[in-house]
């Protein structure tokens, strides 16, 4: 009887998990210690899935826990990693457990890039090894019985989540064995084997016949709810549907007999016959029909010995009626079994290999984070900068501090030889020349980077195209246009940022090409640069005035709110929080991450004290920009103007303007090289992006069309009619008109291999004198008389059968012979001795030809000619 169902595990194909995922990690995370340590990680869990899904597992709980964590293992790294078809594309194959292919066509399998589908295999072979361990079990200790009860009710809740969860894992249809309706029947059947362990166990313990009596009617109701649910289910074992209904009656065979002792403890031996009798029809029924199946001999014996007494002690004492069937009370049901609920982590020795890195929603949310915290400093940065550079103009253009240090006149004031020497230390007009030079290699750089990437998007996309324009419907995957369109929004982007940076390189070359005379000239030997500023002779000196000292004192207060501009941006630049935990915290508290709600809360708190503090920098500087304007108002009219004194201020300002541009141009031209070099990077991660996916979507396309390949060799090829032949579509010249219009239906043409050769046609009947049939030889002593001749009866509009091709020309033969034509043998039947004449429908028989009366002796001989 303790015949029980296990599940056959699924296969795969090796799948390659350390390049792809190190070098997601390699472009995600810095190189460092964590980077190692992932690296590291990635190298366990390729072997770990080496050892669960890559190698044949013994029927063990060692195998099964190997199982168990890398189940837990994918669980852990579904939220750390992208894993979809256009990010970190991983295409896993798995092939169908119940199908066991065929000659030409191989094994059902599908191959898809989700890691809810490998998680769903993996569970799928984690309930199929539960059972095989379960059914492994020696049944007749304690300790096998509560090992596979502890195992057929893990299997079955492993097969009830993935019917629970498996399409909105897959997006798609999934293989016969896993899908909702057949894991939903396996983990019914786990179900009722686990109660009837229970039942075996209640018996085991010789507990009260009652509770044994629930247990296995409960156990009966489990087999014959999973009884109803494989009824149409052709891919499952076909020796599964005879065992659940074989169990269906077993068990309830035991209830009853149960049952029976029950109702002999109370006295009513009636009950007792009646429910025996029922539990004998019923292994009698198990035993005519599913024999080959289940053994239920020992207990067809124990109920006949119980129902042979049970009859015996009511015949000779007890006379009890023996109730029927419908009149007995109902037997009572006690569950004791449910499925495990699959919660992780299922193995209590699992260890995150990925401990330390951050789940993709905290990853995306410091993605998010970190862009609206650049923005808030390069706002208030770009504001600094503005103001400073503003600042600047407006003292270049009153020709300040020169025209305080220039009260001479015929030298070269302090602040222009410091912007001179400033600008030949950090290079001159060679560095910014060299900093122009390498913009169009960088800029053509990224430009060939982002227009392979875009290419061998289009490649593949027309591939697909062409190859679902082939295959229709049968073409069963995504759209290469639909997968693609995040890569293409990302590379429009990405083109976007590069026009935009063609914009600002022309503009940087337009103000260098304006300034360029000015650098040159601040790049010269102090002499020259000397002789080159015009000399002016003031009319009266301006050392000691009031006017000057105001002005001096103002150009301090810009200095120090610049020194200050400068260490409020190196602590703007500077200032951190740890956002890592907050997220991570909210995501443990609510399952989800409000970013922007916590973003906008927490740069509130950094940025708002810098804020104000750079409003109230630009308010000074505004304050002191005008005093400085009001009081070189009076400085300009206490100073004696003439031409050259013009001539000279007008060159100093231009010097002073020239040296400001060359420092906002280098800065500019370095921005620019550094922002092309970190674009290049950027479009080489995109890059390697879009060859992953094209290598993931090829290696998916070979496989779609070997399915589909195998799935047209599965297929039976329908049977090619040739062309009906010309007898049997053009009427006979022959035909009668009555018979050539007849209304008789046309039959269906008869179906003609060409690889067999048909017999020849037979030849027409030799001419016959009419002398000839009175000169016949008499008839041998002992034969019959031979009868006249007689002339066969045409029947009209009579037309060969085409069911059966068309007859030979009928042969009327003459009297007293028995003879075919020599040239007609074409199935090496003897000429003079044949057993049968064929006879076509509707031709009349041979004349004068006597059927034999025995057919396995040889006819008489007889002469074959006729005798002169």
């Amino acid at each position: 009887m303790a015949t029980f169902i296990s599940v056959p595990l699924k296969k795969s194909t090796e799948v390659d998990l350390v390049k792809p995922l190190t070098k997601f990690i390699c472009a995600t995370y810095s190189a460092g210690e964590d980077q190692g340590e992932y690296v590291r990680a990635v190298e366990e869990l390729n072997k770990l899935r080496k050892s669960a899904v890559g190698r044949p597992l013994d029927k063990h709980e060692s195998s099964l826990e190997v199982l168990l964590r890398y189940y837990d293992q994918l669980c852990a790294i579904e939220p750390k990693f992208p894993f979809s078809e256009n990010q970190l594309c991983l295409t896993f194959t798995w092939k169908d457990a119940f199908d066991k292919g065929s000659l030409f066509g191989g094994s059902v399998k599908l191959a898809l890039a989700s890691l809810g589908y490998e998680r769903s295999c993996v569970l799928f072979n984690i309930g199929a090894l539960s059972s095989q361990i379960a059914s492994e079990q020696n049944l007749d200790s304690d300790e096998g019985l509560k090992t596979a009860a502890k195992y057929y009710q893990l299997a079955s809740g492993a097969f009830s989540y993935i019917k629970d969860t498996v399409l909105s894992a897959l997006n798609r249809e999934p293989t016969m064995d896993i899908s909702p309706d057949t894991v939903g029947t396996l983990s019914q059947i786990m179900l009722a084997q686990a109660q009837e362990v229970f039942f075996l166990k209640a018996t085991s313990d010789k507990m009260k016949d009652a509770i044994i009596a629930r247990l296995a009617n409960q156990a009966a109701d489990f087999y014959g709810d999973a009884f109803k649910q494989c009824q149409y289910k052709e891919n499952l074992p076909k020796e599964v549907l005879p065992v659940l209904a074989a169990k269906h009656c077993i068990m309830q065979a035991n209830a009853e007999y149960h049952q029976s002792l029950l109702a002999k403890q109370q006295k009513k031996f009636g009950e007792e016959i009646g429910r025996l009798q029922h539990a004998t029809d019923l292994v009698k029924t198990v035993a005519s029909r599913y024999d080959e199946y289940v053994n239920v001999k020992d207990l067809s014996d124990k109920i006949s010995r119980a129902l042979t007494a049970a009859k015996k002690d009511n015949d000779f004492i007890y006379h009890d009626r023996v109730p029927d069937l419908k009149d007995l009370e109902a037997i009572g049901k006690a569950a004791l079994v449910k499925s495990t609920v699959i919660k992780v982590p299922i193995s209590q020795k699992f260890t995150d290999l990925f401990e330390k890195m951050v789940p993709l929603a905290v990853q995306n949310s410091m993605t998010v984070y970190n862009s609206r915290k650049a923005e808030i400093v390069n706002r208030l940065i770009g504001q600094m900068r503005e103001a400073t550079n503003l600042s600047n103009g407006v003292l270049a253009s009153l020709n300040l501090p020169a025209a305080l240090e220039d009260l001479s006149g015929d030298s070269i004031p302090q602040s222009i030889l410091e912007k001179s020497r400033a600008i030949i230390q950090q290079g001159g007009l060679q560095s910014i020349d060299q900093l122009i030079k390498d913009l169009p290699e960088l800029l053509q750089r990224n430009r060939e980077i982002l227009d392979e990437s875009l290419r061998i998007l289009d490649e593949e996309e027309a591939t697909d195209n062409e190859l679902r324009n082939k295959f229709g419907q049968r073409w069963q995957r995504t759209a290469s246009n639909d997968l693609y369109k995040p890569l293409r929004t990302e590379g429009g982007n990405a083109r976007n940022v590069l026009d935009k940076a063609v914009q600002a390189d022309i503009v940087v070359k337009q103000r260098y090409g304006t300034h360029r005379e000015m650098i040159a000239l601040l790049c010269k030997p102090e002499a020259e640069l000397n002789a080159a500023i015009p000399s002016a002779n003031p009319a009266k000196t301006l050392q000691g005035s009031e006017v000057v000292s105001v002005l001096r004192a103002l150009l301090a207060n810009v200095n120090e709110v610049k020194m200050e501009r400068e260490k409020l941006e190196n602590d703007i630049k500077s200032a951190q929080c740890d956002m890592t935990s907050k997220f991570l915290t909210a995501l443990a508290q609510d399952g989800a991450i409000n970013e922007e709600a916590i973003s906008v809360t927490e740069l509130d708190n950094i940025y708002g004290g810098y804020t104000q503090k750079v409003l109230q920098s630009l308010k000074s500087q505004e304050e002191i920009l005008g005093k400085i304007q009001n009081s070189h108002q009076e400085f300009s009219t206490m100073r004696q103007s003439n031409a050259d004194a013009n001539q000279r201020e007008e060159m100093l300002k231009k010097l002073a303007a020239a040296h400001d541009s060359y420092v906002e141009l280098s800065n500019n031209l370095r921005e620019g090289t550094k922002f092309y070099n970190e674009l290049t990077e950027i479009l080489l991660k995109f890059q390697n992006k879009c060859s992953d996916i094209v290598f993931a979507r090829k290696t998916e396309r070979d496989e779609l069309l070997k399915d589909l390949q195998q799935n047209i060799a599965r297929q039976p090829s329908a049977p090619s009619f040739p062309a009906v032949p010309a007898y049997q579509s053009t009427p006979s010249s022959t035909a009668t008109p009555a018979t050539a219009t007849s209304s008789v239906p046309t039959p269906a043409p008869r179906t003609v291999f060409q690889s067999k050769p048909q017999p020849p046609a037979r030849p027409p009947p030799p001419a016959i004198q009419a002398q000839a049939a009175n000169n016949s030889t008499p008839p041998v002593s002992g034969a019959g008389p031979i009868p006249p001749a007689t002339q066969p009866v045409s029947t009209p509009g009579a037309t060969p059968s085409p069911a059966q091709g068309p007859p030979y020309p009928t042969y009327q033969g003459y009297p007293g012979c028995y003879q075919m034509p020599v040239a007609y043998n074409p199935y090496a039947y003897g000429q003079y001795n044949m057993p049968y004449m064929y006879q076509a429908p509707g031709q009349a028989p041979y004349p004068n030809v006597q059927q034999p009366q025995q057919p396995g002796y040889p006819y008489p001989q007889q002469p074959y000619y006729p005798q002169q």
